[in-house]
């Protein structure tokens, strides 16, 4: 392929499109930059297909330091190791955007591997990394029915910000990327925000559209310039006469596997599966791929045409909401939801300043001082396997619950605390994301946070057909996979904290988002009555067996006198008092331990060892010199001042012995400290 470059304006910066140049071996691969962020993308699919009951695609979002001119790691790694969560994330959000459009039953392995190899101060590579595989898909030879594009929205001061930059995403009030497809679907969506009112989450889709419309078509421009026709792929078997066999062995049987509770459709499609194994023992892939389609069909007929769900509710009703708090004797906080046969446990831990989490990114390093964990084992579905690490779903689904969250929290000044939240799911059926959202705001009010308030979610589904459409609200497993949408809403009574949509089949257009958003807002309203139920309002104090925080400032410059030389004397008190100290580069010092009377000892002996006489304070002194020109009055250990003898009487006197001996307790005032920090003193009485 020829080197060619394409380029265009978006939000007032250059985007540009290189290919023909690098990594001209992949089957599709681009370079895109917008501003000076540069991703490379590349884009391979394998020439013979596998053995695999699902379409085989992997996306890889890989992070260089050196995209930003940065050597990280440890003092003996320098190599950049496990992919971050930040680079997780990503990965999972352009792959959310791009597999509802392969076809479903390719088993030739796709790999996707996106590199940020220049990282500016503004640009976020995540869109840009989107934009480029869309392009890479489009103009290779591999089938994809694309194109797709995303773009971040922001607003500050009330105005909505196109492409934001990192700083204004900081500072606004919210920060979302949108992915629309050729049609102006939306296809996939992440929001954050502070109790954003959903009316300006859809100002903001209306303002975003026309600038994601022009990238689309920016690469329909290219692909009919340098796109190569699509290769013929294996597909997962099909043979009509076994099709028609299956249809045909399970006509009358299907409601049995739909409808009803967990167990007894588990049951009834285990004997169906079991049932037409036995009839078509060399074709079990095609079996399960055709049942799967037959009971997809009868789901979405009775949706649309009867608002049948499976377990009987109406299709604006949730499933039945209970929670509880304190169900663990000595964590820091405890919070117990169910919906349905949902069940989140969200254990709370309350921390030093210096337990935060310090986190390498390729931007910046940064201080986490809210960490919420997602664990999701195995016997929540009823399933056997390896208990292993978090993967790709725990991690993105413990990051939407933090989203939802943080947003809430007290600022550091006002509770400084670290604060992490680990989620256990202990039954899933639908949405343990955002019933996790739900045990975490139990936690956090019956753990004594002073959250600004409570926060609860909810996941909506969607089911579309011949131009038909019924929104879902409170989705559960069988609605989940037979239907079109898994649309997850987290906020409080006043707006939106987090939005994550993910979409199999052609996306939403602006009016079925608005309905969406406005059903959701109503379960989320009952959601939150029942958690105000449960707890009514944040607990005015912590745990007792949270550790005690006092903090307190003192001046920058004296911060050495507060470590001494190696460390010294900082460890001194540590080892005395038993506490945690932290001391940040303002002078901001914070003192933790279990026992509040050491805490208070550790503040004073700092406050001591910083100490800065000023004029008119009033101390019990103790005489501990006397020269013939007055006596020296220690007011602290290790600062003294001095008494002048013209200041002992009124009357005049020859000797200070006259008036104070050695050793004589004294009440003082500071009369004045002098450039040189020497302090006179004068008796004092009230």
């Amino acid at each position: 392929m020829s080197f060619k470059t394409y380029q265009t304006q978006i939000a007032g910066q250059i985007l540009k499109v290189e290919t023909g140049k690098l990594a001209n071996q992949a089957d599709g691969s681009v370079l895109v930059s917008l501003g000076e962020t540069t991703v490379l993308v590349t884009v391979v699919m394998s020439d013979k297909p596998v053995s695999s009951n699902y379409l085989p695609l992997f996306v890889d979002y890989q992070e260089k330091f050196y995209a930003n001119g940065k050597i990280k790691g440890s003092r003996f790694v320098k190599r950049e190791g496990r992919p971050s969560d930040e680079s997780i994330l990503t990965g999972r959000l352009v792959d959310r955007a791009i597999r509802p459009f392969f076809d479903e039953s390719i088993r030739n392995e796709i790999q996707v591997i996106v590199t940020t190899l220049s990282l500016d101060e503004r640009n976020d590579p995540d869109a840009v990394a989107l934009l480029g595989v869309s392009l890479a898909l489009s103009i290779s030879d591999i089938p994809w029915n694309g194109p797709v594009a995303a773009l971040r929205v922001g607003q500050q001061n009330g105005e909505i910000i196109v492409n934001p930059s990192f700083d204004e995403r900081e500072e606004g009030d919210f920060d979302t990327i949108i992915t629309l497809n050729a049609d102006e679907r939306l296809v996939m969506m992440e929001f954050g925000g502070k109790q954003i009112p959903e009316e300006t989450i859809l100002k903001a889709f209306e303002v975003v559209t026309p600038e994601i419309k022009k990238i689309i078509d920016f690469q329909n421009t290219i692909i009919a310039d340098i796109g190569k026709s699509k290769r013929e792929v294996s597909v997962s078997e099909s043979n009509n006469e076994i099709i028609e066999g299956i249809k045909s062995l399970v006509q009358g049987k299907l409601d049995s596997a739909l409808y009803g509770d967990t167990p007894s459709t588990k049951q009834a499609h285990h004997i169906l599966l079991t049932e037409l194994n036995q009839a078509y023992p060399d074709h079990k892939d095609l079996v399960e791929h055709t049942l799967d389609k037959e009971l997809d069909a009868v789901f979405k007929q009775n949706i649309i045409e009867q608002e049948k769900r499976p377990d009987g509710r109406a299709v604006n009703e949730l499933r039945k909401l209970s929670g509880e708090i304190d169900i663990l004797p000595r964590v820091h906080g405890s919070g117990l939801f169910n919906r349905g046969t949902t069940q989140t446990l969200s254990i709370l831990t309350l921390g030093s300043p210096g337990e935060a989490q310090i986190i390498d990114e390729m931007k910046d390093e940064i201080k986490k001082r809210f960490m919420h964990h997602y664990n999701f084992p195995p016997f929540s579905v009823g399933e056997v396997r390896q208990l292993r690490g978090p993967g790709r779903r725990e991690i993105g689904h413990g990051a939407l619950a933090e989203k939802a969250l943080e947003g809430v929290l007290p600022n550091v000044a006002d509770f400084p605390y670290t604060i992490r939240i680990v989620t256990e799911v202990l039954g899933s059926n639908g949405s343990s994301s955002m019933a996790s959202v739900c045990s975490s705001t139990l936690a956090l009010l019956a753990a004594g946070v002073p959250i600004i308030a409570p926060v609860a979610g909810i996941a909506m589904g969607i089911v579309e057909q011949n131009g038909k459409y019924k929104i879902l609200t409170d989705i559960q497993g069988p609605e989940d996979h037979f239907g079109e949408m898994d649309f997850k809403v987290a906020g409080t009574h006043n707006g939106v904290n987090a939005i994550q949509m993910d979409i199999k089949g052609q996306g939403m257009s602006i009016v079925m988002i608005k309905e969406a958003l406005e059903k959701a807002k109503i379960a989320r309203l009952t959601i939150l009555d029942t958690l105000k139920s449960v707890i009514a309002e944040v607990r005015n104090q912590v745990s007792e067996y949270a550790p005690k925080i006092e903090t307190f400032a003192i001046n920058p410059k004296k911060i050495g006198e507060v470590i001494g030389t190696g460390g010294k004397i900082i460890n001194s008190i540590i080892d005395e008092t038993g506490v945690k100290i932290d001391i940040e580069d303002d002078g901001q010092v914070f003192i933790t331990g279990q026992d509040a009377t050491q805490v208070i000892r550790a503040k004073e002996w700092i406050k001591d060892l910083v100490y800065e006489p000023q004029e008119g304070e009033i101390f019990e002194g103790r005489v501990v010199k006397i020269m013939p020109f007055g006596a020296f009055v220690s007011i602290k250990p290790g600062i003294d001042g001095l008494i002048h003898i013209s200041e002992l009487s009124k009357e005049h006197i020859n000797n200070v012995e006259d008036v104070l001996q050695l050793h004589q307790n004294i009440r003082v005032k500071i009369k004045k400290v002098d450039a040189e920090g020497k302090i006179s003193l004068i008796p004092y009485t009230e």
